[in-house]
């Protein structure tokens, strides 16, 4: 074991998909981790631990040092933050007693600006950007899947000094230690664009239609409209002065018409026809927005915010 990493305490946050995957890594190399979790899904994870079935890296079962819910979080070195983007200020509020100024946040969530309002929420601490690129879900019992042969993520801060690129490495180093694959980017805020001009687009075309990426594919009508998506998201971006460029679109359509698997959804699809509450804003309402702001034309992403919303509300009342 990696003595430096015997001495730290990690925190997860979030055991969902994303969070649960990084735990159960990080459970395997580090004594003194913590996971963030209240009601049932805590008494599970106290009872049983973490279970985690990966296509990737295998079957994987830790105990973690401890499970309490985020307000009882005694202070850590490094906390991965893996909650839902609506979530964001009411977990910030509880970390009150875990983050301190030399604690390092990991947001590894969805979204363009989780980073940006961590620093502007918590205060104190640094924060080290990210996304990742996986597909991954809680079960019923528990336990946490990934699926695929891969699970990667991005770390890096937009403008750094010195000392915040110092930060970087030290988190580089604990996800090499815990066989996390990754890699630190040089423009963090390129990549996570990148991501997310694909979510705008993957997200929103299967919500919109309940439909699986298989069907949208097949659809001239949808399909088209999921390349303008794309572009659209593209668009904004470049207004914002992102370093994003035409090869990056090109590749998420790639990926749209040759990789993605036939029978591939999405989390905000399954959220607002379950009638949870959705990260629609996070996805689409986000870019209508800014859009509008920087007098950018984005008609197709607007008409489907305006019929998820319409969407999102009938199916809550169910």
């Amino acid at each position: 074991m990696n003595s430096k990493l015997a001495e730290k305490r990690i925190a997860v946050v979030g055991i969902g998909g994303v969070g649960g995957y990084l735990a159960g890594l990080l459970g395997r190399v580090c004594p003194h981790l913590t996971l963030g979790a209240r009601g049932a899904r805590g008494e599970l994870l106290r009872e049983k631990g973490l279970v985690l079935h990966s296509d990737y890296k295998g079957e994987i079962a830790v105990r973690p040092e401890r499970v309490v819910p985020v307000e009882q979080m005694e202070e850590q070195d490094y906390l991965f933050l893996c909650v839902k983007n609506y979530s964001l200020e009411t977990v910030c509020r509880q970390l009150d007693r875990a983050v301190t100024e030399h604690t390092v946040v990991i947001p590894v969530m969805n979204g363009v600006d989780p980073g940006e309002r961590l620093r502007s929420l918590l205060g104190r601490g640094t924060v080290v950007d990210s996304l990742i690129y996986i597909v991954a879900f809680a079960n019923g019992d528990g336990s946490v899947t990934q699926q695929g042969k891969f699970a990667n993520l991005r770390v890096g801060v937009p403008h750094g000094d010195a000392e915040q690129q110092r930060k970087v490495r030290e988190v580089s180093d604990i996800l090499t230690a815990a066989d996390i694959d990754h890699k630190v980017a040089e423009d963090i805020e390129a990549e996570i664009w990148r991501k997310y001009m694909l979510n705008c687009a993957y997200n929103v075309t299967t919500a919109c239609y309940n439909a699986t990426i298989g069907q949208i594919r097949r659809d001239p009508a949808k399909a088209r409209e999921y390349e303008t998506l794309v572009r659209e998201a593209y668009q904004v971006a470049r207004a914002k002065g992102v370093a994003v460029k035409p090869e990056h679109v090109e590749e998420i359509l790639r990926r749209f018409y040759k990789e993605h698997a036939e029978d591939a959804t999405s989390s905000l699809q399954r959220d607002i026809w379950s009638g949870r509450t959705s990260e629609l804003e996070t996805f689409c309402g986000y870019i209508v927005r800014e859009a509008d702001r920087l007098k950018v034309p984005a008609p197709v992403t607007g008409d489907m915010y305006r019929r998820l919303k319409a969407l999102e509300a009938q199916e809550g009342k169910a």
